[in-house]
C-alpha cells in the first residue's frame, strides 16, 4: 500500500508531509505572540485545550512572509515531546506517494536540503517530502545549517 501524503505549498514550492507524521490539520483562529521568541515562532495557539507552538515555515527557509499569502490552516505534529502547528502557504489535498523519495543531484539548495528528505512523485506531480522535526528547530540553526 502506498504511503499517504498531505500536499502543501511553501514559498511557492510543492511540498508534502507524511500523513503518519501529522496528528491533524487545524484552522488557526488566534495566535498569541510570545515575547522574545525566535523569529520563526509566530506564537501560541490551542487545540482542544492543548497549547501548540505555531511555526512559520517561510521564515525558516528565509522567505519574506508577505511574499506568499497563507491561509489559516496548519498541520499539527509532535517533535521532541512538544506539539507544533506548521503554517504553510496552503494545504492542498492528500495523495499517495508513488515509489520512494529520491535525492536530487546537487541537493535542493539552502535550508531545503536540511528540512526535506527527498523528492517523491504523486499523481499531482513531484513534491519535496518534509521532515517535521527539522522544521521545529530554530531559524538560527536552520540558517547556520545552510
Amino acid at each position: 500500500m502506498a504511503e499517504v501524503l498531505i500536499l502543501t505549498q511553501i514559498a511557492g514550492r510543492a511540498c508534502a508531509l507524511r500523513a503518519s507524521d501529522v496528528e491533524t490539520v487545524i484552522e488557526i483562529e488566534t495566535i498569541t505572540p510570545v515575547p522574545r521568541a525566535p523569529e520563526h515562532i509566530c506564537g501560541l495557539t490551542t487545540l482542544r485545550s492543548q497549547v501548540l507552538t505555531v511555526i512559520d515555515s517561510r521564515i525558516i527557509i528565509g522567505e519574506a512572509t508577505d511574499t506568499f499569502p497563507t491561509d489559516n490552516r496548519a498541520a499539527v505534529f509532535r517533535a521532541d515531546g512538544h506539539s507544533y502547528a506548521l503554517r504553510v502557504d496552503a494545504l492542498h489535498d492528500v495523495d499517495e506517494m508513488i515509489g520512494e523519495p529520491e535525492q536530487i543531484a546537487g541537493g535542493f539548495g539552502g535550508v531545503w536540503s536540511r528540512i526535506a528528505e527527498g523528492m517523491a512523485e504523486t499523481k499531482a506531480g513531484p513534491v519535496l517530502i518534509l521532515k517535521p522535526a527539522e522544521l521545529a528547530r530554530t531559524s538560527e540553526d536552520a540558517r547556520a545549517a545552510s
